[in-house]
């Protein structure tokens, strides 16, 4: 085990153990049994350290996500998506926090893989032309309002005292971006978001005529 490594697991113990989420550097470098000239080296500065714990523990979350095979309807999977993002912030809260409700100099990368693999499966969606906006602007209402429930029940319990919240919240979301055997009240946007979605992986066109036509397609959406 890297002397990096023995750092990042007894600062993420500490993390999951404390009742506030806030540990020091130096129970850190008293658990990992190096001095803090020593920890400042491998992470720059707390933040530094935060940071890459956060990112540590959102690692294992997502690689399940990464592995995860996928289902034959993508709407299933979002769901899925979305329930298991709520049980990780309630395994994780502190780890939670650090990525969406910290205000930290380093920011943990996790978001931005996250938003990656929210964005694919709202991609699929697309493709079948049964979402109602770009996958990237809906990705963006999912994770906030995901987020949003997430840190609710972490830091406001008391609030939501029915344990279907989390999943009512997704179903009102859900409703208002995924056409779902309902014909939609755009068609032209729905046919354009579609053509949209599959242009990434179209041959019939060069990049620059790819990206004319998208241009042109998002003026409908």
């Amino acid at each position: 085990m890297t002397t990096r490594t023995a750092i990042l697991e007894k600062a993420a113990e500490l993390l999951a153990r404390s009742p506030s989420g806030e540990i020091s550097t130096r129970a850190v470098c008293e658990a990992a049994g190096v001095t803090q000239p020593v920890l400042y080296r491998h992470f720059g500065d707390k933040d530094g350290l935060l940071a890459a714990v956060a990112d540590q523990v959102w690692g294992e979350y997502l690689a399940s996500k990464r592995a995860a095979g996928h289902s034959a309807d993508p709407l299933d999977d979002l769901r899925a998506g979305w329930d298991n993002h709520t049980a990780f912030a309630l395994r994780h809260p502190h780890a939670y926090r650090l990525v969406f409700a910290s205000t930290l100099a380093t920011r943990p990368a996790a978001m931005a893989e996250a938003m990656g693999l929210l964005e694919d499966v709202l991609q699929r969606l697309a493709s079948q032309g049964r979402l109602r906006m770009p996958a990237a602007d809906a990705a963006r209402i999912v994770m906030a309002a995901n987020s949003g429930v997430a840190l609710g029940l972490i830091l406001r319990p008391e609030s939501y005292p029915d344990a279907t919240a989390s999943a009512s919240t997704r179903d009102a979301v859900l409703r208002s971006l995924v056409v779902d055997g309902v014909p939609p009240s755009d068609p032209v946007s729905a046919a354009a978001t579609t053509v949209a979605a599959r242009l990434g992986t179209s041959e019939a066109f060069t990049p620059a005529e790819r990206d004319l036509l998208a241009e042109w397609l998002q003026r409908l959406v």
